[in-house]
């Protein structure tokens, strides 16, 4: 199953060879200028946890759930999956660092913060319970996406960043 994951990364990877994001052109207007920019940073969202599924499965995950929500909880767990024997909760973090317009100052990582990793654990534990996996071995991890225009996306992967606990 490796190889099917290698082979469909390596079409992903050849396809974002010109970077995630999409050229936001304004259509007429600040209000359309500004749902123009909105969509276009959800497309790339959407295109960096694509790109990091298959990037992931290329790294032997065994990916169980994508985007799984918790009614009442603000906020999602992107991927969830077992990396060997532990179960991983996967945040993709997807900028797009244009250096033209002075974008891009900070880090995908640095976005995570102390409050988004009380968020992520709480719906971790909920996860756990839903899938009656209560005392599996599980950390988080961070796959920070950075995507330059016009060239192919600069990948870290973080292992086990914060315990269970949101510290």
């Amino acid at each position: 199953m490796q190889l099917v994951a290698r082979a469909v990364f390596g079409i992903v990877n050849w396809r974002a060879r010109r970077g995630l994001a999409e050229n936001a052109e304004a259509e007429s207007g600040p209000v359309a200028a500004d749902h123009s920019a909105k969509h276009a940073a959800l497309r790339t969202g959407v295109r960096g946890e694509t790109y990091a599924y298959w990037y992931l499965r290329r790294c032997g995950y065994v990916i169980v759930s994508r985007n799984f929500t918790v009614p009442g909880l603000k906020g999602e767990i992107d991927l969830a999956g077992y990396d060997g024997k532990v179960l991983a909760f996967v945040e993709v973090k997807t900028r797009s660092m244009d250096s033209a317009k002075g974008d891009g100052l900070s880090l995908p990582e640095d976005a995570i913060t102390p409050s988004k990793k009380r968020a992520l654990a709480r719906m971790a534990r909920v996860f756990m319970a839903e899938w009656r996996i209560p005392n599996a071995p599980c950390r988080f991890d961070v796959l920070a996406i950075e995507s330059r225009a016009g060239q192919k996306p600069v990948l870290r992967l973080h292992k086990d960043c914060f315990g269970i606990s949101g510290r």
